[in-house]
């Protein structure tokens, strides 16, 4: 009786701390709110001279992380909405909206009279009542000097057919945050845990609320049993019986004056609702223990479901901070969570089957048959974990870690088999996403599509534009629908703060990317001109780092007709200036 005594006094106190430091970060939220309001209110005074729906044809979106990509529930659509870049000096926020045509390729940008203000971090839920809705929860504006956070607790919907926005003024909802999840669980939407943040303090939450889509109305769930710890950026998922899964996460604790520590969370729950639909007031949480080969601890991943009562986890970072140096791994991988069998695996790509291999081994097949059989006996090889780790001069340590399927075996070929496979397979060996966290996925008619995201070189920050395609079911090859824009690439150094314009035009977001283009692409002439560079050992160290990155680069800066030697060069030259002028 005394072991449970002190446990729930300490339990009870852990509560109590959690809601002073909820209180106490909303007293000093308050007056930074004041302050984001106005601003918030200009920008909508904008939007309300919008009196149409215009529709109009355009290129990608603008680079961009912590935006929302949803699969049109009726149509062979993805729908984009918000996100936020950072230019190294100022923060931009979206509340764009874009509808990608899967079966065209294209993207077109939709402007609706009175849509939600300009948010990152999110949530949205498609779902096909009323000829398709997409929800929109919470999310966060930051001031253009990103010292400042406004948090969002509105509830919005955008009605796909009639291409209308509706805000849901209801009351009893969660409080403002980012960093949640929600999903759609059949007439309900759940959301659970989050950030709040002020300049100066944080909370994180793990309280769990329902909207009901028929009643319109809130209800915070009470759940029996012991759920999560307090977390954003987790892992959520419904599963076909109605239940929720909640996995891994981030979340920080003050442990002492300006001293934070972080955590990576990696436990997994059930949310499982009781009395089969009867009582769907009464939930319980339970503790899952997943057999299979479980994601590495990061944070800033991407999820989606995926075919076959299957939940992914894709990309994410892992920092850590020491005395002397930051390390950042990023990820490219993806991992598959079976629901059913409660089992964690990590996706491994078959890789592409060109023409001429199943040609050449159709003519093996009737020589070689005993060969063939013995290779396919033999167990298939688990998947590698690709390293690259570069120290910089100013000693920042930067690593990529990536998870790849090992190679096939296969019967030996003659040399010229080998030539010509190697020919066959050069232009393909890079086309996957590069490693990146906080990317936007969605799943339509079983393929994956990754949009943009970022990664970090240094203290530099690249966002991405680029769209990928990988199909489910078959597991073979990344498809590039949209490549990277290096003409997209801006960065400023403090230095270079009195040549900005005004912050409302900063926070309006799109215009500085277009209006340095044009420098971007004299710079990378004259980097096209260094000489020598593929012997200098300094700089080439640095190459492996981001070598996808730079290659891509030389190739679209080249043109595809380029001879390979000549992309390295380039790609060697960009990499050196690059690290001269940020060394």
């Amino acid at each position: 009786m005394g072991k449970k005594g002190k446990k729930e006094k300490k339990v009870k106190g852990a509560e109590k701390t959690a809601a002073k430091m909820e209180k106490k970060v909303s007293k000093r939220a308050k007056k930074e709110e004041e302050d984001l309001e106005a601003l918030i209110a200009e920008f909508q005074t904008l939007d309300a001279k919008k009196t149409q729906i215009i529709e109009t044809a355009c290129p990608p979106p603008s680079p961009r992380l912590n935006a929302s990509l949803s699969a049109h529930p009726e149509r062979d659509e993805l729908i984009l909405f918000g996100g936020e870049y950072f230019n190294g000096q100022k923060t931009f926020l979206y509340n764009e909206l874009y509808f990608y045509n899967i079966r065209k390729n294209s993207w077109s940008k939709v402007d609706i009279p009175s849509p939600p203000p300009r948010r990152c971090a999110h949530q949205a839920a498609a779902v096909p009542q009323g000829g398709g809705q997409l929800w929109i929860f919470g999310g966060e504006f930051a001031s253009p000097n990103g010292e400042q956070f406004y948090h969002y607790k509105d509830l919005w919907v955008l009605h796909l057919a009639t291409r209308t926005w509706e805000q849901i003024k209801v009351t009893g909802g969660p409080a403002g945050r980012s960093g949640h999840r929600m999903v759609a669980c059949k007439r309900q939407l759940i959301v659970f845990g989050g950030f709040h943040e002020s300049a100066r303090d944080y909370v994180y939450y793990n309280d769990v609320y329902a909207f009901n889509l028929d009643a319109f109305t809130w209800t915070k769930l009470s759940p029996s049993g012991t759920g999560p710890a307090p977390r954003s950026g987790c892992q959520m998922a419904t599963t076909p019986e109605g239940n929720v899964i909640v996995y891994g996460g981030y979340s920080k604790q003050r442990i002492k004056k300006d001293v934070d520590k972080g955590t990576l969370h990696t436990d997994m729950f059930l949310l499982k609702a009781e009395g089969a639909g009867k009582e769907e007031d009464k939930w319980v949480w339970n503790r899952l223990s997943p057999s299979g080969v479980k994601p590495t601890p990061r944070s800033g991943f991407s999820v989606a479901i995926a075919p076959n009562n299957r939940s992914l986890l894709f990309g994410g970072v892992h920092d850590e901070e020491e005395e002397e140096s930051i390390e950042g791994d990023f990820f490219g991988d993806i991992y598959f969570y079976d629901m059913g069998k409660n089992r964690w695996f990590p996706g491994q790509l078959k890789g592409p089957k060109s023409e001429k291999k199943k040609r050449r081994r159709g003519k093996k097949a009737e020589g070689e048959g005993a060969g063939e059989g013995e290779a396919e006996s033999q167990p298939p090889q688990g998947p590698m974990e690709v390293i690259k780790e570069v120290v910089a001069e100013d000693g920042t340590v930067m690593t990529i870690k990536q998870v790849v399927s090992a190679p096939e075996v296969e019967p030996e070929r003659s040399e010229d088999e080998d030539e010509e496979e190697a020919e066959e397979e050069a232009s393909g060996q890079q086309v996957e996403p590069c490693p990146r966290s906080n990317a936007m996925l969605a799943v339509k008619h079983g393929i994956l599509y990754v949009y943009g995201g970022m990664f970090e070189v240094g203290d530099r920050q690249f966002t991405l534009n680029d769209l990928y395609a990988l199909d489910l079911h078959k597991m073979e090859d990344w498809k590039v629908l949209v490549e990277m824009d290096p003409k997209t690439q801006e960065w400023l150094e403090e230095s270079e703060s009195d040549e900005e314009g005004d912050d409302v035009e900063g926070a309006e977001g799109g215009e500085e990317e277009e209006e340095s283009s044009e420098e971007e692409s004299e710079d990378e002439e004259e980097v096209e001109q260094h000489p020598s560079v593929q012997h200098d050992e300094k700089y080439t160290d640095y190459l492996p780092r981001t070598e996808q990155y730079w290659l891509k680069l030389a190739r679209h800066n080249m043109g595809p007709d380029a001879k390979e030697k000549k992309v390295v060069k380039l790609a060697h030259a960009m990499a050196k200036t690059f690290y001269e002028d940020s060394v």
